[in-house]
């Protein structure tokens, strides 16, 4: 989400954004009724600048569906995780936040508990910040590590490369990570079609897959999606 509308980057690059819809809100209940089990919304704004300035949009999607919602971006501190929080989202996804500031990262595990998840964004296996557009010395594996350690139940894991490619996901890099954890992982970047899927399910190291512009250029379909990630 950008600008209030539904967008996706490709390989987090700001300047190649494409626009598939004006009515965040309604794209989410159609996701919803077609067999979605969790609405996976970035707010590209806040992961930018660290301002929430989409906080209404993402209350009108949590209206608007009866499946938890997850939102990401700009949670850098407890009373941003908080704000999102309020607007009925199931949970928080925090990125830049637990390579800048461990501490918060601990404090918001200690407080919120399984309602924060880390968002683990890798380029070259190298931890990425800021909405991807700077990059940490920490390989994913070890940020990883120490955020399981900090108290993570769940990570999100996303290879920027693969991320609006549709070109598969990085299966080598989900193993890796997977291996050394003892807490969940969800996949995300690079679904392009339902063989994708497949994959992830068959390597059985995957709690879930996020699926963005697969869906909006009907590469597959939700129900499908579902169907056999279930």
């Amino acid at each position: 989400m950008r600008a209030g509308k539904c967008v996706r980057l490709i390989q987090g690059d700001y300047g190649r954004e494409t626009i598939y819809g004006e009515d965040a809100a309604s794209i989410a209940q159609q996701f919803a009724e077609e067999g979605g089990d969790v609405i996976h919304v970035v707010d590209l704004d806040a992961a930018k600048s660290g301002v929430l300035t989409n906080l209404e949009i993402v209350r009108e999607i949590v209206s608007a569906v009866k499946i938890p919602v997850e939102v990401g971006g700009g949670i850098r501190s407890l009373e941003s995780a908080e704000a999102v929080l309020r607007t009925g989202a199931a949970r928080v996804i925090c990125g830049t936040a637990l390579v800048k500031e461990p501490g918060l990262a601990q404090a918001l595990f200690e407080h919120y508990g399984d309602r924060v998840v880390a968002g683990i964004d890798a380029r070259d296996g190298k931890a990425a910040v800021a909405g991807w557009l700077d990059q940490s010395d920490l390989t994913a594996v070890e940020l990883a590590l120490a955020m399981q350690e900090k108290g993570c139940r769940r990570i999100i894991l996303t290879d920027i490369a693969r991320d609006g490619m549709l070109s598969g996901p990085n299966l080598a890099l989900l193993t890796e990570v997977s291996s050394a954890l003892e807490i969940p992982v969800i996949q995300s970047g690079g679904v392009g079609n339902l063989d994708h899927i497949r994959e992830i399910v068959a390597h059985g190291v995957a709690e879930g897959v996020i699926i963005g512009r697969a869906i909006y250029e009907h590469k597959l379909n939700v129900r499908e999606a579902a169907s056999i990630a279930h």
